[in-house]
């Protein structure tokens, strides 16, 4: 599939519609994280441009948490996702046959990864892990790379403590996802919590693009209100997905699209991206390798 792809970026015209396809109809999953109507928002162009391309009707569907999406792929009912690496990792372990990753999302120094990043309140006092001792933390999502699977074991190996309420922390809650999370956070509803950013530009911006950049642009948060605590190690970026089942034509044309939006649409790309990156570029399997190991050892 990676070489199709890559021929595909030279060779597909980006107009009309798809030939020798076999489906009539296409089905988008938009992982839980902001409300709907912002995710709706937000991927709302790019449905418009695969239905245009694919000549059949485009639909969002937003569940309310990432299993639905996981769910919808699994099932047949979705055909295509922006997946978190763990969430990827879960469909791959449910059913290795189900998805295939087609492309990733590119920083704008041309890496592919991305950071967990633990925030509190500025006013709060708390500058690192070593504040929160008996407060209270949040996660995001359970099926979330960023909202639990990598801080739920790096920050255990940085404080020496498990992820259990009343161990180290006073109280670990799952609030919902990542916009959940920050607002969760600067409303004082939780001591601090854990969401995404690449970790490049301004921090006051929330950062190049993630939800805190997502976040700061919507006006739910002042950047300069909240403070990093903590950030992981680098992540790599979850996958853009296709079922497996879908006719390649399609699967090609939809990579192709996806690649070629920031020069089609930058305004388009902004929104999908979440912020300023790069692009998208070819992604396999292979690069999740170690996000599927990781989400074996918490099973």
């Amino acid at each position: 599939m990676k070489k199709l792809i890559a021929a595909a970026l030279t060779t597909t015209a980006l107009t009309g519609t798809a030939f020798g396809q076999e489906i009539d109809g296409f089905n988008i999953g938009i992982l839980g994280g902001e409300n709907a109507q912002d995710r709706m928002t937000s991927n709302e162009c790019f449905r418009a441009k695969a239905e245009e391309l694919l000549g059949v009707p485009v639909k969002l569907f937003t569940p309310a948490d990432y299993d639905g999406v996981i769910q919808g792929l699994l099932g047949g009912s979705i055909d295509m996702a922006w997946l978190g690496a763990s969430a990827y990792a879960k469909t791959f372990l449910t059913d290795p046959d189900a998805v295939e990753p087609i492309m990733v999302k590119t920083n704008v120094d041309k890496s592919f990864g991305y950071h967990s990043i633990g925030f509190a309140r500025k006013d709060s006092g708390i500058t690192s892990l070593d504040d929160l001792e008996g407060k209270v933390f949040a996660f995001g999502d359970p099926n979330s790379t960023s909202g639990y699977l990598i801080p739920s074991i790096e920050i255990p190996q940085d404080t020496g403590a498990t992820m259990d309420s009343g161990d180290y922390f006073g109280e670990v809650k799952f609030v919902g996802g990542h916009e959940q999370t920050i607002v969760a956070v600067a409303n004082g509803d939780v001591d601090a919590g854990v969401t995404w950013a690449d970790g490049m530009g301004d921090w006051a911006e929330g950062y190049n693009s993630g939800a805190l950049r997502k976040a700061s642009d919507a006006g739910l948060v002042d950047m300069n209100e909240l403070v990093e605590i903590w950030k992981s190690k680098p992540i790599p970026e979850g996958p853009i997905v296709l079922r497996k089942a879908l006719p390649e034509r399609v699967k090609i044309d939809i990579a192709s699209l996806t690649a070629s939006l920031p020069y089609m649409d930058a305004d388009c790309a902004y929104n999908f991206m979440a912020g300023e990156a790069l692009g998208f570029q070819p992604i396999a399997h292979e690069d999740y390798i170690s996000i599927i190991e990781a989400r074996k050892s918490k099973m």
